[in-house]
């Protein structure tokens, strides 16, 4: 199967696919005045349109790697994490506590999952 990439820039791509798999780059929110869990928000709110874009959803979730700006913000994230991923596939998942590139960040996700 040939590679695709999605919403390519000057530096990256969204979401690249190959041999059935979605590769998604690191998502964050677009309004970094919401607190830890408005920021969830959007970054999943981004995951599920870039997902659909290449034609899968988060029940075909397989990793997952969350990077909070404060791990004091994990049971927030959590709180959304939880009701998004509910009823979906849940994936093999790791959360740590980075300095992300902008200090307004809050929350970055990385996926990557099966297309259907």
């Amino acid at each position: 199967m040939a590679v695709q990439r999605f919403h390519t820039g000057k530096r990256m791509s969204d979401a690249v696919t190959c041999n059935g798999i979605v590769w998604l780059a690191g998502q964050v929110a677009d309004d970094t005045t919401q607190d830890a869990a408005g920021q969830t928000r959007q970054v999943l709110a981004a995951i599920d349109r870039l997902l659909g874009d290449v034609g899968t959803d988060k029940t075909n979730l397989l990793s997952a790697n969350i990077f909070l700006a404060d791990m004091a913000d994990f049971a927030a994230m959590n709180s959304v994490w939880d009701a998004w991923v509910a009823d979906a596939g849940k994936p093999a998942r790791a959360t740590v506590q980075a300095a992300l590139a902008r200090p307004e960040w809050k929350v970055e996700i990385v996926v990557t999952a099966a297309l259907r």
